[in-house]
């Protein structure tokens, strides 16, 4: 029973002492530095977020909007950031396909919507790309009652902003990895 006792105190005690080793080795993320050097927030506020380039009023261009809007508050917190540092360029391309068909109507009752994005981060003092990516989203949704029109357009949108803000999350994560880690 004693030795029992003395095992587990001895297994404490070397997490604890694991625990203290590694603990000056990790810093979060969003800290500022205290040696002057700029924090992950202001290197994010220096990235540039000109617009989407898709055709004026087609149903992709709101995407974009949407797109370029919720990435411009997860990384500035408002409209606009600090003097630029970087340039975010963002292309897209959408789809749609049908999950589940009503076989007395022929019409959907489940749908699918999807974004497949590149994006390509270029240094504005160079003009130099620095880190390009690819990310995708897909999301489903249903139409409550195939022949109410607006509920279906309802939906659509629903979806596309979902995704929308989906591929702007994974932006936003791959953005934070490379100005923390700087690859």
């Amino acid at each position: 029973m004693l030795s029992a006792r003395i095992r587990i105190a001895a297994r404490l005690l070397a997490v604890a002492a694991l625990a203290a080793l590694t603990a000056g080795c990790f810093q979060p993320m969003y800290a500022e530095h205290t040696d002057g050097t700029p924090g992950l927030r202001e290197k994010l506020m220096g990235v540039d977020l000109p617009p989407i380039n898709k055709a004026n009023a087609s149903r992709e261009a709101r995407v974009g909007v949407e797109v370029r809007n919720a990435l411009a508050f997860k990384l500035y917190g408002s409209a606009t950031g600090m003097p630029p540092t970087h340039r975010l360029e963002i292309r897209f391309n959408s789809s749609k396909s049908s999950l589940i068909v009503d076989p007395n109507t022929g019409l959907p009752n489940s749908e699918n919507y999807g974004i497949d994005c590149q994006y390509n981060l270029i240094e504005v003092a160079t003009g130099k790309s620095v880190m390009t990516g690819t990310t995708f989203s897909r999301v489903s949704y249903d139409m409550p009652g195939s022949y109410q029109r607006f509920s279906r357009n309802r939906a659509v949108r629903d979806a596309e902003d979902r995704a929308a803000n989906e591929i702007a999350e994974n932006i936003n994560t791959r953005l934070a990895a490379f100005f923390t880690a700087g690859t």
